[in-house]
């Protein structure tokens, strides 16, 4: 599916339960804006996942909403899997790359060139 959005683009992503599989293979839309990567629910409930507890997200258009949360496996850019929190969103929704799991593999988005791209991490004292 093309991208009709500048600076928006889609990478695939695998996920599990449990480290050592088995993965699923998904297309997920980039989101920066998204605090947490966002899977549809049927696909974690198919891997025996269920949520963990609840917390409240702010939409986009400024309502607040509650979902369920909990911990998956994921593999990102070729690299090695690491735990990340997902929500388990509605059926048949987009899955959405988020903040958390890009910044815990170390990545960000380049949105001109439609890819991620390794950056270093931050360590500072105040």
């Amino acid at each position: 599916m093309p991208d009709s959005s500048v600076g928006q683009f889609r990478v695939p992503i695998e996920f599990a339960s449990h480290p050592a599989g088995p993965f699923r293979r998904i297309q997920a839309l980039v989101d920066t804006g998204a605090t947490y990567t966002w899977l549809p629910g049927e696909l974690l409930e198919d891997l025996g996942m269920t949520p963990d507890e609840e917390r409240v997200f702010v939409l986009a258009d400024g309502r607040e909403r509650s979902y369920g949360i909990g911990w998956t496996h994921v593999r990102v850019a070729g690299r090695k899997a690491q735990p990340t929190i997902v929500v388990f969103g509605e059926s048949g929704s987009e899955a959405l790359l988020g903040a958390f799991t890009l910044e815990g593999f170390g990545l960000a988005a380049d949105p001109l060139n439609r890819r991620l791209i390794p950056v270093p991490g931050l360590l500072k004292s105040a």
